[in-house]
Parts: structure tokens; C-alpha cells; sequence
């Protein structure tokens, strides 16, 4: 049952409550998200460079969005826990805007979608970057966190 405002998260006294997928079906489904850091350029050259102290912070930023995805329904009061059947995060440094873009797609085979979980991965991968850098560079600025895709299930296929 549906609110009447459309909205799946609440009954239809308004009250928050977890959607019930039971009588879904299972489909093959996929989700990518993005989320962009901007920050000093000479920020960015470290990080590129391999030169911070705390280590390959690409790599640590990359595993932190494939945990994020997985803890999702840990940190997403309604979100259903998913067998997650692959998780691929992508950090592509940008010289010209100094920034970097983090590319997070999910897929699982079940009964609701997985965007949320897209949308985690990216925004954990660029708090990570944020985490590790921050001594070096406080006015970085997480920006357009955004779906990008998502496939399957029954409202098909979406695109930006």
C-alpha cells in the first residue's frame, strides 16, 4: 500500500514503515551513481603522484565504497539488506577542474532496486578522499552526488 502522496516509505497514516517486496519479482538489476571532490591542485598532484603520507589514497577511497555499498542497509533506516552480486568504484582525477569523480556502479539479482546502494559507495568514496586529505586541504567540496542509471525491475530502465 501506497501513501497518498506516492510516496512507498510511509502507510497511508503518514508513518514511516520498510515497503514490503515480497511479491516482486527477482530481475537482474543495476545501479550508478557519481559524486565529485574538488580541491587544491596541489592536493590533487599528491594524490596522483602517490606522494601522501597515509598511503594510496585512491585504493583506500576505492575499498571504503565497496564496503559502503555492503553496509548499506546499516546506515539506511528503510533500505533492504541485498545480495549484491558485484560492486565497481572508479576514481578519475580531472587536472583541469581539480577534482575527482568517483563512478559507482552496483548490481544485484532480487526484488527491489539497488541505487541506494550506488549512491552510498559514491558518496563514501568521496568522504574517504575527504577523510584523507583534510589535514592537507580542509576546503575541499563534495559536489553532485547524483544517480547516473539505473536497470531492471518493474519501472525498467533509467537514465540521467
Amino acid at each position: 500500500m501506497t501513501a497518498e502522496n506516492g510516496l512507498t516509505h510511509l502507510d497511508e497514516k503518514g508513518q514511516a514503515r520498510m515497503v514490503d517486496v515480497g511479491q516482486k519479482a527477482h530481475t537482474e538489476r543495476q545501479a550508478t551513481a557519481s559524486a565529485t571532490i574538488y580541491m587544491q591542485p596541489e592536493t590533487l598532484a599528491m594524490i596522483v603522484e602517490g606522494k601522501h603520507k597515509k598511503g594510496d589514497v585512491m585504493a583506500t577511497a576505492r575499498i571504503a565504497g565497496i564496503m559502503a555499498a555492503k553496509r548499506t542497509p546499516d546506515l539506511i533506516p528503510m533500505c533492504h539488506p541485498l545480495m549484491i552480486t558485484s560492486v565497481k568504484v572508479e576514481l578519475t582525477p580531472n587536472l583541469e577542474q581539480s577534482s575527482v569523480e568517483v563512478l559507482a556502479t552496483c548490481k544485484t539479482v532480487g526484488q527491489t532496486g539497488i541505487e541506494i546502494e550506488a549512491l552510498t559507495a559514491a558518496s563514501i568514496a568521496a568522504l574517504t578522499l575527504y577523510d584523507m586529505c583534510k589535514a592537507v586541504d580542509r576546503g575541499m567540496v563534495i559536489d553532485q552526488v547524483k544517480l547516473l542509471e539505473k536497470v531492471g525491475g518493474k519501472s525498467g530502465h533509467w537514465t540521467r
